[in-house]
């Protein structure tokens, strides 16, 4: 299995990332301060408030815990397994959010544009 074909597998099966969220954290999503990663993680554009940080430290922890669970379910690395969630998650991003791509810059979506699909989400 190529890839593609495996992270493509993966999204389809992979659980919710995206816990709920506190007011806080929503707070700092809507104003560009924490957004997704291509890696399947979130991530911070600009340092958001110390509880907000604190807040996606624990998302983050919960996440790499389901890509664990995930990979060795279906035999790959958790990388792999955060990749392919990753795509789903880039694919949910809202006009306005912020997210960043491999190459490790931030970008906020705009309206009109289409949501980031790196070359690899297939």
């Amino acid at each position: 299995m190529n890839l593609r074909l495996a992270l493509f597998a993966l999204a389809l099966a992979a659980p919710s990332a995206a816990p709920a969220q506190s007011d806080d954290l929503q707070a700092a999503r809507r104003a560009g301060q924490v957004g997704e990663r291509f890696d399947g993680y979130l991530g911070y554009a600009v340092t958001p408030p110390a509880n907000v940080q604190r807040q996606v430290q624990a998302i983050n922890i919960r996440r790499r815990a389901l890509y664990s669970d995930l990979a060795s379910r279906r035999g790959v690395t958790t990388q792999v397994a955060a990749l392919a969630t990753g795509c789903e998650l880039l694919a949910r991003i809202s006009v306005g959010e912020v997210y960043m791509l491999q190459d490790g810059t931030w970008h906020r979506r705009q309206a009109g544009q289409p949501a980031p699909r790196p070359d690899y989400c297939g």
